[in-house]
């Protein structure tokens, strides 16, 4: 029976999952979990990558079978470190909430026009992205930077100090906005107008590429167990493991942020999907992720981390059921809006919203909740409509995937506000999607169609029926929330 470690690390846990494959089954064991989070030192927010490391030597020791087949880790996107000449980290990894790159898309827009941008990349703009983190370092001169001799992406980080091997995984690259994804290579052109330094970024590996045993000083499994660059995006992985077949189906993974898009074949780089601010990222066997990054759970997450420290510490069931007994179609937000972006106090944040935008506030944490929840909702609604504009199709089923999908009232409230099928799981898509490009690698898996499959047997599934009764509530909540986005 193969057995694949799998280390999922997200943007607020990270857990180490033991996967064994049998005959049309797949069993996952947790073998360790930990918190993860931003750590504020002064005026810098980091990522805490030596805890990390240490959280995934602890995975490692944790799994009690001396007989592993693989390992392999994804992370979210865009973050980095930078290595020296000799190969060591040079300082801790900035992260990609830090106030480092307010204001810098549009100084980048004054060297590099923002179509000419997308031309290069094909990738969605976001503050966040690598090449905005990056140039803030150029224009601010940063030492790291110009010291740095290889950029590794914190997947890429981890699998180096796991064997020595200092490459970019495809998926985890295509992230950053540094990336040509229709030349497939890094858009050298266009850092160059940007002064970021072209010798930083190395090989590019694709997904799944086996990296060379592991060389980390764990005696049971060094020097005999692969290290194998899964979709070491944790998206690009969670797309893995979406329980679908043939092409017309919308993923969402969904967590702290919701990544909802469609699988294609050759990026969609174009004046629509400019305008849309799609995004063409990279996925298993060389396809493209054709998605729109949304906000996702992070505001209620905030607002539960805030009420936490006022004294009341809800849980998620708990939040949830108090959202299912708020007043439906009450105010809405725009999830992506600035507003909501960094850390702080995200319930002051939403009723703020709604009072400036005319809107009654919400009057207890379950309104607030519900209002999150329906916004969400709303905003899988337009980004659905405008991905069947970019694809001149109707796509069928919607698949929430990732721990979302455990989150009942927000699969009925997507089902209800689209009007579409939605299907429920698996929510540990992104360790199973990671599992299961590790079973390709290594030749237990013939094919993706083969790890969907069984996904689609080993899981439990849940589907949500549009109630075609509350079509013209939606539709009125619909308008409403496109007066509140402006559009």
């Amino acid at each position: 029976m193969p057995q694949f470690l799998a280390f999922d690390l997200g943007a607020s846990s990270g857990r180490a999952v033991l996967g064994t494959l049998t005959a049309g089954s797949l069993d996952l064991q947790e073998v360790h979990r930990f918190d993860n989070g931003p750590v504020a030192a002064r005026d810098t927010l980091y990522t805490d990558i030596l805890r990390l490391w240490t959280e995934v030597m602890e995975g490692l020791r944790a799994v009690e079978s001396d007989a592993l087949d693989g390992i392999g880790v994804d992370t979210w996107g865009v973050d980095f470190g930078l290595l020296d000449e000799r190969g060591a980290l040079l300082g801790n990894p900035v992260h990609y909430r830090d106030a480092r790159t307010d204001g810098m898309m549009e100084r980048a827009f004054q060297r590099v026009a923002r179509r000419d941008i997308f031309e290069h990349t094909g990738i969605q703009f976001m503050q966040l992205n690598s090449v905005f983190q990056l140039y803030s370092m150029v224009v601010n001169d940063d030492p790291a930077l110009r010291l740095a001799d290889r950029l590794l992406f914190t997947p890429d980080l981890l699998n180096y100090w796991l064997t020595g091997r200092a490459v970019n995984e495809f998926s985890i690259a295509s992230t950053s906005q540094c990336y040509n994804m229709r030349a497939r290579a890094w858009a050298a052109e266009m850092l160059e107008a940007l002064d970021i330094p072209m010798h930083i970024f190395g090989e590019v590996v694709p997904t799944g590429a086996v990296l060379g045993p592991l060389d980390a000083d764990v005696p049971r499994f060094k020097g005999r167990v692969p290290v194998i660059a899964s979709a070491s995006h944790d998206t690009a992985a969670a797309v893995a493991a979406v329980p679908a077949t043939g092409e017309d189906f919308v993923y969402i993974s969904s967590g702290t942020w919701s990544l909802m898009g469609a699988e294609v074949r050759e990026p969609v780089v174009t004046d629509r999907c400019l305008e849309y601010n799609f995004t063409n990222e990279g996925g298993v066997n060389n396809s493209i992720r054709l998605l729109k990054n949304i906000a996702g759970l992070w505001l209620v997450q905030e607002c539960r981390r805030v009420w936490a420290e006022a004294g009341t510490e809800y849980s998620y069931a708990e939040l949830t059921e108090m959202a299912s007994g708020a007043p439906a179609f009450g105010p809405v937000v725009d999830p992506d809006s600035a507003d909501f972006f960094a850390p702080g106090d995200m319930p002051a944040r939403i009723r703020a919203f709604c009072a400036r935008t005319g809107q009654p506030e919400p009057a207890d944490e379950g309104a607030v909740v519900r209002c999150a929840l329906e916004s969400l909702a709303l905003k899988y609604r337009r980004t659905l409509e405008n991905l069947e504009a970019l694809l001149g199709r109707t796509m069928g089923v919607i698949h929430i995937i990732g721990g979302g999908s455990k989150n009942a009232l927000l699969c009925r409230l997507t089902a209800d506000a689209t009007g579409r099928r939605v299907v429920a799981g698996p929510d540990e898509a992104t360790a199973i999607g990671n599992i299961i490009v590790q079973a390709m690698a290594t030749g237990c898996l013939e094919s993706l169609a083969a790890g969907r499959e069984l996904v689609s047997l080993a899981c439990d599934l849940r589907t949500y029926e549009p109630d075609p009764a509350t079509a013209g509530a939606w539709d009125g909540a619909y308008r409403r929330f496109g007066d509140v986005l402006g559009v």
